[in-house]
């Protein structure tokens, strides 16, 4: 498929991982380990990001092993072995012959042999990477190796002396997504943005929350996108104004806004859209000015999405905005300088103007270096997600106002000139959306 990565770049990902890694160390990565849904049932297995990052490899029962230096292959990896009788019930496993062959591992072994071939691998190395604290039983696991070599001290072995976090390397150079991963999130943004525009089509129809939601699920598989990258927001009329609803049962109703945020994934890869629209087709004019405020708002953050500019800045310029839009339409009263002072806005965005997006929804990498917002670079992926949210309960407002929850959110992707939305085949001005859902 043209969007996958190719398994030479999981290689060079490993290779520059080693070569940031300390001299004489060693490096160990579980896969994500299957969950019980309910019973003798699991959930669809979803492999843990940082070890797909790292070899692609979508089973469960892994763990990887990189070892620089080492005469017999850097790369190792211990999964299930395969077994015909089982493949029947349960599908094909890749296997450690297949590992070699398909994902390019140096080294393969099977992974109920690893209590007695890890600890060999850990003998003589000074420092061990592993994600502390991330898993009890893999800590556990990890501590009973350790024991092994320190019982054979006095016959001459040298255990590891330090153990150190391997998220603070993997995480920093997961942060900047290379050409290939930019196509695979430009993908899953258009099947999203389908997605998008077809519950928007469908709103005018009536029904409940969940029949949008269903719209969506659809054009994702449809495309290709076997789930979806967080679970579906789908709020109409005040569950607008709830920033994580996902109940999506209530009716559609005429004269309400519907907030839907919502993405596919794509090869373990997320899209976050935010679209707002009104259940008729038509904005009434108190949503049309909300809204109006909140997309200047966004327009203003995506300007501001720039290489040199900080994390904050996007957030800043948001922020600026929505304040005095809230001032214009009379909903704060005051000077811009004195509702920013005293953040009179909180009760009506509440939230950050976005969030690093890649494998995690809410993707790994520091927003600050030091005492410092982190600066923005080329090949950094953030959403933009200004909001309003009026409560329906808000008597310190008028009461035509109340129950409007607006949010709009786009992917974009840092260049050396400025950004690149992502997420742009779906409607986001009121006149485009109201000729959108008339057609």
């Amino acid at each position: 498929m043209p969007h996958r990565i190719p398994m030479k770049e999981f290689a060079e990902r490993r290779r520059k991982l080693m070569d940031r890694m300390a001299p004489d160390s060693i490096a160990i990565l579980p896969a994500a380990p299957e969950r019980v849904r309910n019973r003798d049932v699991l959930h669809p297995f979803r492999q843990d990001s940082d070890f797909h990052y790292l070899t692609g490899f979508g089973e469960p029962e892994a763990v990887l092993v990189l070892i620089p230096g080492r005469e017999h292959g850097e790369t190792v990896l211990f999964c299930k072995e395969r077994n015909p009788e089982k493949e029947l019930w349960d599908g094909f496993l890749v296997g450690p012959e297949g590992a070699i062959e398909h994902y390019g591992v140096d080294d393969a072994f099977p992974i109920a042999d690893i209590d007695d071939i890890l600890p060999g691998m850990l003998e003589g190395r000074s420092r061990v990477y592993y994600p502390l604290g991330k898993d009890p039983a893999f800590d556990s696991r990890v501590m009973d190796w350790l024991k092994v070599l320190r019982s054979k001290v006095r016959t001459g072995a040298h255990p590891p002396g330090e153990l150190v976090a391997l998220e603070h390397l993997l995480h920093d150079m997961r942060l900047f997504k290379s050409p290939a991963e930019i196509r695979v999130m430009a993908k899953a943004g258009q099947i999203s943005a389908e997605a998008h525009c077809r519950a928007m089509k469908r709103a005018r129809q009536g029904g409940f929350e969940y029949h949008l939601e269903a719209e969506l699920i659809h054009t994702f598989m449809e495309h290709g996108a076997r789930s979806t990258a967080y679970p579906s927001i789908v709020g109409g009329g005040n569950n607008s104004c709830i920033l994580h609803y996902i109940e999506n049962r209530a009716p559609l109703n005429d004269g309400d806004l519907v907030l839907i945020d919502a993405g596919c994934e794509l090869e373990c890869y997320a899209s976050d859209i935010t679209r707002t629209f009104p259940v008729s087709g038509r904005f009434s004019p108190e949503q049309k000015a909300v809204y109006d405020v909140v997309l200047a708002a966004q327009y203003a953050a995506i300007e501001a999405v720039k290489p040199g500019n900080h994390w904050n800045q996007p957030h800043e310029a948001a922020l600026e905005v929505l304040t005095q839009g809230l001032i214009e339409l009379g909903i704060l009263s005051g000077t811009l300088e004195e509702a920013l002072a005293s953040e009179a806005y909180k009760p009506f965005f509440m939230h950050r103007t976005g969030h690093w997006l890649g494998l995690d929804v809410h993707d790994v990498g520091d927003y600050r270096v030091g005492d410092a917002w982190r600066l923005l670079e080329p090949g950094m992926v953030l959403t933009i997600e200004p909001g309003l949210y009026i409560s329906p309960t808000n008597t310190d407002v008028e009461e035509k106002w109340r129950g409007i929850g607006i949010r709009i959110e786009d992917d974009v992707v840092v260049t050396k000139e400025g950004c690149r939305n992502l997420t742009e085949g779906v409607p986001k001005t009121t006149d485009e959306i109201e000729a959108l859902m008339a057609d």
